[in-house]
C-alpha cells in the first residue's frame, strides 16, 4: 500500500503573521528584517515584494533599492512562535505522525487516514481553509507517495497551493522541472550540472548513479535516486534539541561593557527559559561575538556539573564574553549565547549549603510569572541598562532578526 505524506508549508510566513495582525498590510510589499537604512538581511517577503526580485538572505539596503515603496517590520519571534504553535497543534488532530521543520512547515504520514476523513485531496483542503480560518494564514500542501516529492509539489504550487502527485507518478512528476527544485542541489551543485548540461530533473535521473557519485560522491547517490522520485524516510517526531541558542545584531556597533553584558544576560535568560522548557540542562556554554568587521569568535566551556538555571548559564557565558574582548578590544556588531550537550539529569545536590537548591526552585516560578505577565515583568538591575537602548513589545525586548534563530 502506498505511503501517504502531506508536506504542509506556511506561505511567507514572518510576513503573513505581521499579516494576520495587521491586515491593512496586505496586498503590499512587505519585508521582515529590519530597517533598510540598518544592517541585516531579508528574513521573509511578500509576494508583492518578491515580485521586485527580493528574497531572503538579500541585504535590506539591496531590497530597499529594488522596491523603494516596500513596508520593512523588525523580526518578532515570539509571535512567530506562538503562531507556530497554533499551526502545528492543528496538525496534530490530524495525525500524531507529524514531523515539524522549523515554524512554519511539517511532514504528515496521513496513510491509512481515508476512513476517518476521505480522500487525501478533500483532507488537506479542509486544512488549508481551518488554519486560514483560525490563524489568518496561507499553507500549501503536497500529497505524495513520499516526503521528498511532497515538498517538492507543496513548494512549486506556491502561493496557497494544493498539489497532489499520483502514486506511480512520481519520477514523471518531477522530470521537467529543473533540477535545482530537488532537494540536496544547492546552487554550487546546480553550477555543476549545468557545466555536465544537465538543466531539468529528468535528465538528471538519466544519468548513471555511478557518474554522480564520481562528481558528488555520496550526495550523488542521494541526487539518483530522488531523481527518479524515490525516497524511503520515514516522517518521525520532532527531536530533542541539541542545542538552543539566541544572538541578535546590535543597531550600533558598541563597546559599551555595561550594555553588552546586559543584553548578553537578557539573551541568556532566555536561553534558560527554553532549556527548562524542554526539561534539559546544559554542560557545554558558549558565547559568541561578531565584530564590526564580520570577524567572528566563539568561546566554548564545559561545566563541571550541568545547569539549567540562569545564573548557571550567565555566569560562565559572561565570562566567555570577556574574554573574548579581553583577546580583541573592538566595536561588537553581534553577541549571542547558545547551551549544549544537553542533558535529563540535574546537578548533585550539594552536602553543604543549600544556595543551587533555592535556586532551582525559586527560578520555575519566575518562568511561570514572566509567561503570565511577559518577560520584562521580573528584571535583574543587570539588565536596565538595555530600557533606554531597547523598545518593548508585549512584555519582551525586540531584537533584530538574528534572534530568531533557534
Amino acid at each position: 500500500m502506498p505511503r501517504v505524506i502531506f508536506h504542509a508549508d506556511l506561505d511567507a510566513f514572518f510576513v503573513a503573521v505581521e499579516q494576520a495582525l495587521d491586515p491593512a498590510l496586505r496586498g503590499l510589499p512587505v519585508i521582515v528584517g529590519g530597517e533598510p537604512g540598518g544592517r541585516g538581511v531579508v528574513a521573509s517577503a511578500s509576494y508583492e515584494a518578491r515580485a521586485h526580485g527580493i528574497h531572503s538572505a538579500m541585504p535590506l539596503a539591496e531590497a530597499r533599492r529594488r522596491c523603494p515603496r516596500a513596508i520593512f517590520l523588525p523580526g518578532r519571534y515570539e509571535r512567530y512562535a506562538a503562531y507556530s504553535e497554533r499551526f502545528l497543534d492543528i496538525l496534530a488532530e490530524l495525525t500524531p505522525d507529524r514531523e515539524p521543520r522549523g515554524l512554519e512547515e511539517a511532514y504528515l504520514d496521513m496513510t491509512g487516514f481515508e476512513h476517518l476523513y476521505g480522500q487525501p485531496r478533500q483532507t488537506a483542503r479542509r486544512l488549508k481553509e481551518r488554519v486560514r480560518r483560525e490563524l489568518g494564514l496561507v499553507v500549501s500542501v503536497g500529497i505524495a507517495s513520499n516526503k521528498m516529492v511532497a515538498k517538492v509539489a507543496s513548494s512549486i504550487s506556491k502561493p496557497d497551493g494544493l498539489l497532489e502527485v499520483p502514486p506511480g507518478g512520481e519520477a514523471a512528476f518531477l522530470a521537467p522541472l529543473p533540477v535545482g527544485e530537488l532537494p540536496t542541489v544547492g546552487v554550487e551543485a546546480e553550477r555543476s550540472l549545468r557545466a555536465l548540461g544537465i538543466r531539468t530533473v529528468g535528465q538528471l535521473a538519466a544519468l548513471p548513479p555511478e557518474k554522480l557519485h564520481y562528481h558528488f560522491g555520496a550526495l550523488g547517490r542521494t541526487m539518483a535516486q530522488y531523481a527518479r522520485g524515490l525516497d524511503s524516510a520515514p516522517v518521525v517526531g520532532p527531536a530533542p534539541p541539541k542545542s538552543i541558542s539566541r544572538s541578535t545584531t546590535l543597531a550600533q556597533d558598541s563597546l559599551d561593557m555595561d550594555f553588552l553584558q546586559a543584553l548578553l544576560r537578557y539573551l541568556g535568560e532566555r536561553v534558560g527559559v527554553a532549556l527548562r522548557r524542554e526539561g534539559k540542562w546544559a554542560r557545554r556554554i558558549t558565547t559568541t561575538v561578531r565584530y564590526a568587521d564580520f570577524r567572528t569568535v566563539s568561546r566554548s566551556r564545559t561545566l563541571k556539573e550541568a545547569a539549567n538555571t540562569d545564573d548557571g548559564i550567565l555566569e560562565t557565558a559572561l565570562e566567555l564574553l570577556r574574554q573574548a574582548l579581553r583577546e580583541r578590544w573592538d566595536r561588537v556588531r553581534l553577541v549571542g549565547v547558545g547551551v549544549s550537550e544537553l542533558t535529563d539529569g540535574g546537578f548533585q545536590l550539594a552536602l553543604l549549603g543549600c544556595g543551587r537548591e533555592r535556586q532551582g526552585q525559586l527560578t520555575p516560578a519566575l518562568d511561570r510569572l514572566r509567561a503570565k505577565y511577559g518577560f520584562t515583568s521580573i528584571q535583574t538591575g543587570r539588565t536596565f541598562a538595555l530600557r533606554q537602548a531597547l523598545p518593548t513589545e508585549r512584555g519582551a525586548y525586540v531584537l533584530k532578526t538574528p534572534s530568531l534563530s533557534r
